[in-house]
């Protein structure tokens, strides 16, 4: 076979190999382009007053049907895809919605939600043990009341108590200001131990009586004397 005819053959096997190679990679790639891009979706959720972190708040998904949670600091992070709607909520706040563009190029979409309150008056609910308040207020009135005759209040208002009271008690404020600070210096003597306490006061735990018996027992005072 002529050099020429051999270049040619081979030129169109090369030809052939590349159609085939492109028509196998057509697929992949125009399946490649419908696909969405994964985007890394954080930020932080705040209160629209004070810009303070709204701990517990939810950043979920409703049609992939998952989501994550604020931390302490209200910030969050969750992996999403460009095209993706996010509606963030918590209690007491009104819902925010937040929209990944489809055409979105970075990797990264990041942002500060502040939420707003969402105040719900609740109508007043008024609850009686009787069908009407005619009949309630016609039960308060027929209402008796137990004699105060040997109740807890007639027995603190009892007058041999009330004078019991007066006299063991400091009359005038400065007296109560003295008692006062003599039961705190007397408290604080005690914990560095220079005040009476049941320690010292005892003569076998204090040290000092322990000194001065070996010292009578040295000097031979306990001895017998004729």
């Amino acid at each position: 076979m002529p050099l020429i005819a051999r270049f040619r053959f081979f030129l169109s096997l090369c030809l052939l190999a590349a159609a085939f190679g492109l028509a196998a990679l057509l697929p992949h790639g125009a399946h490649a382009q419908g696909q969405r891009q994964v985007v890394q979706f954080s930020g932080i959720v705040a209160t629209g007053d004070s810009l303070l972190g709204v701990p517990g708040a939810t950043v979920f998904l409703p049609k992939a049907g998952r989501g994550t949670a604020t931390n302490a600091y209200g910030y969050f992070s969750l992996p999403v895809l460009a095209g993706d709607s996010i509606v963030i909520r918590s209690l007491g706040y009104r819902n925010q919605y937040v929209v990944i563009p489809a055409d979105y190029p970075r990797q990264s979409y990041s942002v500060i939600v502040q939420l707003k309150e969402d105040a719900t008056v609740l109508p007043e609910v008024r609850i009686f043990p009787y069908v009407t308040e005619k009949d309630f207020k016609r039960a308060f009135l027929a209402l008796k009341l137990p004699q105060e005759r040997g109740t807890r209040t007639a027995e603190n208002l009892n007058e041999e108590i009330l004078r019991r009271i007066f006299n063991n008690a400091p009359v005038t404020s400065m007296a109560n200001y003295r008692q006062t600070m003599q039961m705190q210096q007397l408290d604080q003597q005690r914990r560095f131990g220079t005040a009476p306490n049941p320690y010292s006061n005892n003569p076998l735990l204090n040290p000092f009586s322990w000194l001065q018996l070996i010292n009578q027992i040295k000097n031979g005072e306990f001895k017998k004397k004729d």
